[in-house]
């Protein structure tokens, strides 16, 4: 059995959760412009260095909170 943690979700096509399978960390990522992304992780560190990536700064300007909540989701699994 695996634990599935909700990151966000806008609606049914855009969204982002992370699946704990054991040691192992599946990030799933749907948006309606590139379809689903799976991303797969042995460890926490790599998985929050892939969101600190995936979900930039300069990307977010204006919208802090936002990527702030998201960074946090992530740092809570």
């Amino acid at each position: 059995m695996f634990k599935k943690h909700q990151i966000y979700k806008t609606d049914k096509y855009n969204m982002l959760t992370v699946e704990v399978q054991g040691k192992t960390l599946i990030v799933r990522e749907i948006n309606e412009q590139w379809g689903e992304e799976c991303h797969t992780f042995v460890s926490r560190p790599e998985m929050l260095h892939w969101a600190e990536n995936r979900f930039r700064l300069a990307d977010y300007v204006g919208r802090e909170e936002e990527r702030n909540a998201i960074i946090a989701s992530f740092k809570e699994i």
